[in-house]
């Protein structure tokens, strides 16, 4: 029995197209990991701004000390309503010149800005333009003018209510309720 020859050389084509395609492999792989990796990258990267912007709305507390109202003088309404407000501990440093009040009564329903709406003063009547709080110790003013002017909410009977949802730069709220007594009397009241 006679077996059949092979020519060596056919073996050598077989083995630098298998090395071809291994290297071709490699390279895929290589680039397949690059792009995995940078993708990891930029998903962790967007988790954490998100777990920062998360952590900052929980954490971001304005916490209001006291609020009082101004009477008008024929002791019928409300024509202004203060607000001494502080940081909550643990808040990073909350600048009220870029918080808004969504203001919503019986009769109005508005967004009040720094610019338009309310003001914002010390506590210790200074007059310098500091609008940030920065310690769990500092106090601000922030002063809502109830005449019905453009931009300015009605002013509050008594008896009536409202609801302040003051929203801060990273967009955690605080909610707070002021209601005007039945009776008024002197010239202020607390809401």
């Amino acid at each position: 029995m006679k077996l059949p020859i092979h020519d060596n050389s056919d073996r050598g084509q077989v083995g630098i197209g298998t090395l071809i395609i291994f290297i071709a492999l490699v390279l895929v792989a290589a680039v397949a990991a690059g792009v995995l990796i940078t993708t990891a990258g930029e998903l962790q990267s967007s988790a954490s701004d998100t777990g920062d912007d998360a952590q900052a709305q929980v954490s971001n507390q304005i916490d209001v000390v006291s609020a009082t109202g101004s009477v008008n003088s024929d002791n019928s309404a409300v024509n202004e309503t203060v607000l001494v407000v502080k940081k909550s501990p643990g808040s990073d440093p909350i600048d009220l010149s870029e918080a808004t009040i969504e203001y919503t009564s019986s009769s109005d329903s508005m967004t009040l800005t720094d610019d338009s709406g309310f003001n914002i003063n010390a506590t210790n009547g200074s007059t310098t333009n500091d609008t940030v709080l920065d310690g769990t110790s500092e106090r601000k003013k922030i002063a809502i003018t109830l005449d019905g002017s453009s931009g300015s909410p009605s002013a509050l009977a008594e008896g009536g209510d409202a609801t302040l949802e003051i929203v801060d730069q990273s967009g955690a709220s605080t909610v707070y309720g002021v209601n005007v007594p039945d009776v008024l009397t002197g010239d202020f009241v607390s809401v």
